[in-house]
């Protein structure tokens, strides 16, 4: 005999499984944006030749 389906539980499962991925792929998202942002900063905040040049 087959099981009597539950459809609220699977409902919930399915949506707690969907909720548990977006938040990863947020997490995600938010790791590769740090990221960029600290490789890029450092070469920003470096100067250039040109500018020592001029200060000398």
């Amino acid at each position: 005999m087959a099981r009597k389906p539950n459809y609220d539980f699977e409902r919930r499962e399915r949506e707690r499984l969907k909720a548990i991925k977006v938040a990863e792929k947020a997490q995600a998202k938010k790791e590769a944006r740090e990221r960029a942002r600290l490789e890029n900063a450092p070469a920003a905040d470096k100067p250039d030749a040109a500018s020592d040049a001029e200060k000398t």
